[in-house]
């Protein structure tokens, strides 16, 4: 009897085979020589399945707690692991960026992460706040990392051909920068950038500042007159 881990094991290798675009339930279903029905009985629709695969490629990234001891150095750590798990699969940030997953290893991964910023002495919302950017930064360092695995160099050529130094002069200065290929310099300068900041309300333990709100000082003029009456 085909099982749910079954058809989640089948979706990613035909994913790194055919790639996120040419991932279908029909060819699924064709993969595990199935009818494409029976597939809805292990997940409702194809969103479900992307989720159920998103999961499973964090297996090994909240497997094993970090190395490093709790705190920043800990947070940067574990945003490698996760860099790591969806380059692992092809089209891997496009999948996990596209889902909101509520199962074990995504939860313990979410666990460690908001325990490592917390240790690090940070306020709850700052704690919060930190690990969405840490995760959005991750995915989305990750999206063009593996984006640019398929232009074969022709994106910086084409970059290139378009700058005109006068039109254009930070970009035409900054590009050999823009364009270097060492990812993993640029991936933990980025990162070390993000933890700065983070160290930087550590110092002032501050939360942020909500806007003004234009409209408090009316309802406190309303409520001491009715307080008159």
């Amino acid at each position: 009897m085909l099982r749910r881990e079954q058809v989640v094991e089948a979706a990613l290798r035909l994913l790194d085979e055919v790639g996120l675009d040419g991932l279908t339930m029909r060819r699924l279903a064709e993969t595990l020589n199935v009818k494409a029905a029976t597939l809805y009985w292990h997940v409702k629709n194809k969103q479900e399945l992307l989720e159920a695969m998103a999961e499973a490629m964090l297996a090994d990234c909240a497997a094993s707690p970090p190395e490093a001891a709790p705190g920043l150095e800990q947070a940067i750590e574990l945003a490698g692991k996760l860099r790591a798990a969806l380059l692992a699969r092809r089209d891997g940030a496009r999948v996990f960026g596209g889902t909101y997953v509520a199962q074990p290893n995504t939860l313990r991964f979410s666990e460690q992460l908001l325990e490592a910023l917390h240790e690090a002495g940070l306020p709850l919302r700052t704690v919060a706040w930190g690990a969405w950017t840490i995760s959005y930064y991750v995915i989305g360092f990750t999206l063009e990392e593996q984006a640019l695995s398929t232009t074969t160099g022709a994106g910086p050529q084409r970059l290139r051909a378009a700058l005109d130094p006068m039109r254009f002069p930070q970009l035409a200065a900054a590009f050999s920068h823009l364009t270097d290929g060492d990812l993993e310099a640029r991936f933990d300068h980025g990162l070390r950038l993000i933890t700065a900041g983070l160290r930087a309300e550590l110092a002032t333990k501050a939360e942020p500042v909500r806007p003004a709100d234009r409209h408090a000082a009316a309802r406190r003029e309303r409520r001491r007159r009715a307080s008159l009456v």
